[in-house]
């Protein structure tokens, strides 16, 4: 017999094959954006109405991590097409992008306010917006190259064919002999 080889790279239990492919990245950051701006407006719209009946700073943080679920849900499902919700790993890793992009954003505007010890609004807003855009694309490449990265078509590593040699044959001849 002649040694078999049998590529690996691919096999039926691979989540490449099981799971569907997600979409495109400038379609997911067209997602990301929508998913994302659409939540935060409907947020800004939320807050306010919920501080009638709590502190602003609690209602602010409430609506913040009510927020931040939802749209680690849409992400998984709509942005990044995973196939399926989100676990609490995701959910955490999500969230931490989130706060990474909320301390560049607070970094920017102690920056500036370093440099001037006055700035007008639309200083501030420019700066704001710049700083919250680079976050956004940002925790963008950190969703979707870290977190829900495992919906790919392609693995990250191909792996190395697997030679499978003959196995020998056992007959009760050749058994009878070792004893």
């Amino acid at each position: 017999m002649e040694p078999q080889t049998a590529d690996r790279t691919q096999s039926p239990s691979s989540p490449s094959l099981s799971s569907p492919a997600g979409p495109g990245p400038l379609a997911s950051f067209v997602r990301f954006v929508v998913c994302g701006g659409g939540i935060g407006v409907l947020s800004s719209f939320a807050v306010p109405l919920v501080a009638m009946t709590m502190p602003w700073a609690v209602a602010n943080a409430v609506i913040t991590v009510v927020s931040t679920l939802l749209c680690t849900e849409l992400h998984a499902l709509f942005t990044f097409g995973t196939g399926r919700r989100p676990g609490w790993r995701r959910h955490l890793q999500s969230s931490g992008s989130a706060a990474a992009a909320y301390a560049v954003t607070c970094a920017a505007m102690f920056l500036l306010h370093v440099i001037q010890s006055a700035p007008g609004m639309l200083t501030e807003q420019a700066v704001y917006l710049t700083a919250s855009g680079l976050a956004g694309i940002g925790r963008f490449l950190v969703l979707r190259l870290f977190v829900f990265a495992s919906g790919r078509k392609t693995p990250l590593r191909p792996r190395r064919p697997v030679l499978l040699l003959p196995r020998p044959v056992l007959t009760q001849a050749a058994i009878g002999a070792t004893c």
